[in-house]
């Protein structure tokens, strides 16, 4: 697979989904950030208790890491119940009588019953949706819509894979011009240390005579130190790796960011070989250039 076909996925999204029925409306909103693992936290209305198990099941199936938080708000329509207070309106007629002398006409009934307290007027909606979570018919169309918000949250998803697919191979490239720069400039690491060899016994023999056998460990320990080929050859194989990596169009978060790792430990060993600035120059740009890519690398799935 080519850097333009792979299919990285990020941890970072968002999607939502919602519908209208006689009953009222709802709306399902899932948003996702980066994770080690797979944490999925559902809030759902009393009276769908389980529901949230099934949408667990569902973004089970659909992702390995990251955290997200679910939600559903549903908005039932609005029914109002009517109660009469008969002992405020029996009192109020009463009083009407005694007052005209005759009971209220129709008229004046209808006048009586807008005093205050002798209506109380009040909605459905409180219970009505916890009523609702015993439908059947009513769960399965919600969960049905609960997949929908997750699969554009996949979609999100996704979307963030594409680009951070482009960073971090163009991380890489950068790192490969790092690493090439640092092969040129090692060349010349055995003679500047013979160099300083050569000044470090000179200083040494003005006061001291030089043991031959320390003077030939002194030079192996140097050509040692100076010898930078094994990190430069792992520093290839780990870049050459994490091209691999980003062409399986897969999940590779954890593998890119172990790599990640492995690049930064011969990085440093590299620059404590280092007997030249040039060549500590690159192996710092490789530094930055690694934290860079495991800060993205911590966004893939």
């Amino acid at each position: 697979m080519t850097k333009q076909d792979a299919q990285l996925i990020g941890m970072t999204g968002f999607g939502r989904s919602g519908g209208e029925r006689d009953w009222g409306s709802w709306t399902w909103e899932a948003k996702a950030v980066n994770g080690r693992g797979l944490d999925v936290r559902v809030n759902i209305p009393g009276g769908f208790e389980g529901l949230d198990q099934e949408v667990k099941k569902q973004a089970g199936a659909m992702f390995s890491r990251g955290n997200m938080q679910v939600s559903l708000r549903i908005e039932l329509a609005e029914s109002e119940t009517v109660a009469v207070n008969q002992a405020a309106l029996t009192a109020l007629c009463s009083e009407f009588e005694a007052r005209m002398g005759a009971a209220p006409s129709d008229t004046a009934l209808a006048a009586l019953m807008g005093a205050r307290g002798v209506l109380d007027i009040g909605s459905t909606s409180s219970n009505g949706v916890r009523a609702l979570g015993q439908d059947r018919e009513v769960r399965a169309l919600l969960l049905e819509s609960a997949g929908v918000a997750l699969g554009e949250l996949d979609v999100s998803r996704r979307q963030e894979g594409s680009g951070l697919h482009k960073v971090l191979f163009d991380t890489l490239e950068q790192m490969d011009v790092q690493r090439i720069d640092a092969e040129r400039v090692s060349g010349d690491q055995p003679a500047l240390l013979k160099q300083r060899l050569v000044q470090k016994l000179g200083d040494i023999a003005s006061e001291h005579d030089v043991d031959a056998d320390r003077l030939a460990t002194e030079a192996a320990l140097m050509a040692a130190k100076a010898d930078v080929r094994e990190e430069l050859d792992r520093l290839a194989a780990h870049i050459e790796m994490g091209r691999e990596h980003l062409g399986l169009g897969k999940t590779v978060g954890r593998k890119l960011d172990f790599l990640a790792q492995e690049l930064n430990r011969e990085a440093n060993t590299l620059c404590a070989k280092s007997a030249s600035l040039p060549l500590t120059n690159a192996g710092l740009a490789l530094k930055t250039l690694i934290d860079q890519f495991k800060e993205q690398a911590a966004n893939v799935e």
